[in-house]
């Protein structure tokens, strides 16, 4: 009865279901780990910005790199903007979804090492080759609070390097490139700006200050890995339908076979008995 199980129709559907299994199982585990990812993000952001605020040079060393358990930590840092060396960043949208730049601005601090200052976000002209029109910077000594964000590289936001960009744009922010392009030594990853002290006398006309990140949602990545589960479960079950669907249907064309030979062996001397039944038992024979 089983033998077609070694046909090639259900040896195919077999192994595409032995191999749906272990796939639909490492899926689940993949959005479970992404979910755990997302959670830990979540609460790496939530205590970093209850931290209190510190001097940026005490957890950003000039020309290193920003600890990840660091970021997001509310820093400060004290100079004077370096309007000469400003260069916007391209490709940025704000919480809109418009595209424009940010603007990063490097500070000058007391003992010559600068912080840069992403001074938030400004919409982009009609012209992409020319810098926009930035409002200046507080002028004199000014302390700067804000999140401590680590070096932007290709695998975390997706941005390719271009060359043959205008002058005063990048497409990336990074305290090395901007150390070099300085002649100065630069503290490790940048400050995203939150509050300046004095204000700026013209705070309407600054960038637009990015917003504080998202650290309640965590996504559907826990539900989409039950699903993946679920899936996987689901796989056997449909398997053991078919082959119960399949093995009844046998079982049906094999009893049709058998009344369908049964009634051919005795069908015709049956119908023949039935006949002579119905003729009348008076009919008289006919005369000549």
């Amino acid at each position: 009865m089983y033998r077609f199980l070694l046909s090639r129709q259900w040896v195919i559907l077999t192994l595409v279901a032995l191999l749906l299994i272990p796939a639909m199982i490492w899926l689940g585990f993949w959005q479970l780990d992404r979910h755990e990812q997302r959670v830990a993000r979540n609460d790496l952001i939530a205590a970093s910005l209850a931290a209190p605020p510190v001097p940026m040079a005490e957890l950003s060393p000039a020309d290193g790199e920003v600890d990840p358990d660091d970021r997001y930590r509310p820093v400060t840092a004290t100079g004077v903007y370096d309007t000469g060396h400003q260069v916007v960043v391209r490709q940025r949208t704000n919480d809109d979804g418009a595209m424009g730049y940010y603007v990063l601005t490097p500070l000058i601090q007391a003992d010559g090492t600068a912080a840069l200052v992403n001074r938030g976000w400004v919409p982009a002209g009609n012209d992409v080759t020319r810098v926009p029109e930035v409002a200046e910077p507080p002028g004199g000594e000014v302390t700067v609070t804000g999140r401590l964000m680590a070096d932007e590289t290709t695998g975390t936001t997706g941005i390719r390097e271009r060359s043959g960009l205008p002058d005063g744009m990048v497409m990336m922010i990074s305290s090395q490139e901007r150390a070099e392009a300085l002649g100065a030594p630069v503290l490790g990853g940048y400050l995203e700006l939150t509050g300046t002290e004095p204000a700026p006398a013209d705070a309407d006309a600054q960038p637009e200050m990015l917003p504080e990140p998202d650290h309640t949602g965590i996504g559907a990545h826990f539900a989409y890995a039950v699903q993946w589960w679920l899936f996987a479960a689901g796989v056997p079950v449909g398997w053991a339908l078919l082959l119960r669907r399949e093995v009844q249907d046998r079982r049906k064309a094999a009893a049709r076979a058998r009344r369908d030979e049964a009634n051919g062996d005795g069908g015709g001397n049956g119908d023949d008995a039935e006949a002579a039944g119905r003729r009348p038992a008076d009919a008289a024979p006919a005369t000549s």
